[in-house]
């Protein structure tokens, strides 16, 4: 592969990841068929609807972005990666239970990770952005974005919920 081939290769990705991004940017009204908060403002209604002004009066900035726009949190910066109390997470949208603390561990990801959810608290869609395919974790009540889901945890389940802390809240038993 010739140098120049290489490099626009390299500035094709570049440009369709700064494409995606922009268009799922809060600023446009632009639904594309990826977002599955988009298509659920069409198809889904939830026990917990607000508007997107009603959602930031309630949410941090940094908890609208996960939870709202789908973002992530940097690795490493949520207290709740390293809290291992007994308790329960609860979503920070709408305060419905997740996950219980038996069902935490440490991934070493830097994200709170769980191997089991609270039966009927997540539902999940599929995830393409980025020219890869996960599996996106919503809260089965409001929608919200918690994070992704693996096929690289612990046994009994072998899952790995990998959340946004931000998007939880963690209330001691």
């Amino acid at each position: 592969m010739k140098k120049r081939d290489l490099l626009l290769t390299g500035a094709a990705i570049i440009g369709g990841s700064w494409l995606l991004q922009t268009l799922r940017s809060p600023s446009l009204n632009i639904a594309i068929a990826s977002d599955p908060d988009q298509q659920n403002k069409a198809t889904k209604k939830y026990k917990v609807m607000k508007t997107e002004a009603e959602w930031k009066e309630i949410l941090t900035p940094e908890q609208f972005n996960v939870l709202r726009k789908h973002g992530t949190e940097r690795s490493f910066t949520s207290p709740l990666d390293k809290e291992y109390g007994k308790g329960t997470y609860y979503c920070a949208g709408c305060e419905q239970a997740l996950f219980v603390s038996d069902t935490k561990f440490n991934s070493r990801t830097g994200w709170p990770s769980f191997f089991d959810p609270i039966d009927g608290a997540i539902a999940t869609s599929v995830d393409k952005a980025l020219f890869m395919k996960r599996t996106e974790v919503h809260c089965s009540r409001c929608g919200g974005h918690l994070g992704h889901v693996f096929d690289d945890g612990p046994q009994p389940t072998g899952q790995r919920y990998c959340m946004n802390g931000v998007a939880m809240k963690f209330i001691p038993a």
